[in-house]
């Protein structure tokens, strides 16, 4: 790998932040991202290699630190979120049943065999796409209380039972793995939380912060690397291992300096160099080869819509039931895994990122008929 193919990458990638300059669409930086690696990937120009070691190698890094900002972006501390887990498991459970029937009838209706996979795409949501809709819309607690728990316990769940799903053959191995990788993040979260008692975590910010040693960001990046390197050891996906130690950040309390250097080092570099990867190893050539493809990631949108709709029956207003459809991590992690394992038909891996696409459209399109035209809140939006 060159200078010049990784300046090409970062170049390309700026039609992220292009596509998303309208506030009004809402739309996330990454489908820029994707939608460019595809033009200079296997499916346009062939200019970027998906498969040059290096490249594979640093957008490993890069799903790693998209993940580590996913499980970041979960509330851990936030009351609202303890006051709604309860309601929200049952909501859960709902869109659970719901996608378990609709990921049987989709995978038997498109022959694929990936019933499980589809119903944990279907029950996903992606924490951090919802979160910062729901931020923006300046919605009543009483909603967020409702909301925020079931994306987060839905985005946790699905990460975690993706494996499985994926490598069914292997799942005992696989459960070991995933065991070992979140026993790991709850000892670094343990670690955390006694050294914020004894007060070194504060002395080290601020030691940190007045000599500028980046310390948090060094350590957190050390532990990432390790725990990354006991998935690669256990033949677990770098997604749990990222997901895992963001969750246990989150929950001693997360400091506005290390979020900037996590969100420099993720956004400026190592997110983009991943989705573009990413859209470069998708061979969009074969989504209508079949044409099947295409339809199916258009039932799969729909499908996930359809699931998280169920919620609507328990509490939830239809547009917050829509909205908790967005999906990204766990479709881009199935992806990624699907492609490394060989588990996937042709152009399936394109459908799936186009069902998930497509979800986030739909979740655009519910915040805004969250928001009246002068800015209020529609009524019943609690």
């Amino acid at each position: 790998m060159s200078f010049a193919t990784l300046a090409l990458i970062l170049a390309v990638a700026l039609c992220g932040p292009l596509l998303a300059w309208k506030d009004s669409l809402r739309l996330p930086v990454i489908i820029g991202e994707l939608a460019a690696g595809v033009i200079v990937g296997q499916t346009g120009t062939r200019w970027v290699d998906a498969q040059e070691p290096t490249l594979v190698f640093l957008a490993s890094i890069g799903f790693g630190l998209v993940m580590f900002v996913s499980g970041w972006h979960v509330p851990v501390q936030d009351t609202t979120l303890l006051r709604g887990v309860r309601p929200s498991l049952g909501r859960l459970a709902a869109v659970v049943v719901a996608a378990v029937v609709l990921g049987v009838t989709v995978a038997w209706a498109f022959d694929t065999g990936h019933a499980g996979l589809y119903a944990v795409l279907f029950a996903s949501s992606s924490a951090a796409v919802v979160m910062p809709v729901l931020l923006s819309l300046h919605l009543p607690p009483v909603t967020l209380t409702r909301l925020i728990p079931q994306v987060a316990l839905a985005d946790a769940a699905c990460i975690v039972a993706l494996p499985l799903v994926l490598q069914p053959n292997h799942a005992g191995r696989a459960a070991l793995g995933a065991a070992l990788v979140i026993a790991g993040g709850a000892a670094v979260f343990a670690l955390l939380w006694w050294a914020g008692r004894r007060g070194w975590l504060a002395t080290l910010h601020e030691k940190s912060k007045a000599r500028a040693f980046a310390l948090e960001l060094r350590a957190s990046l050390l532990v990432l690397l390790l725990m990354a390197a006991l998935a690669q050891w256990a033949h677990v996906s770098i997604m749990l291992p990222g997901f895992c130690l963001g969750l246990a950040v989150a929950g001693v309390g997360r400091r506005r300096r290390l979020a900037r250097q996590l969100f420099g080092l993720t956004e400026g570099l190592f997110g983009p160099i991943f989705f573009v990867w990413l859209g470069a190893s998708l061979n969009l050539r074969k989504l209508g080869s079949p044409p099947s493809m295409i339809l199916l990631g258009v039932v799969l949108a729909l499908a996930a819509v359809a699931a998280h709709a169920v919620a609507a029956l328990f509490g939830l207003t239809l547009p917050c039931a829509i909205l908790s459809a967005a999906q990204i991590g766990v479709p881009v992690a199935a992806v990624t895994i699907g492609q490394q394992e060989g588990v996937l038909a042709p152009g399936e891996g394109a459908a799936v990122l186009l069902g998930a696409l497509l979800t986030i459209v739909a979740a655009a399109g519910a915040g805004r008929h969250l928001v009246v035209p002068d800015g209020s809140r529609v009524p019943g939006a609690a």
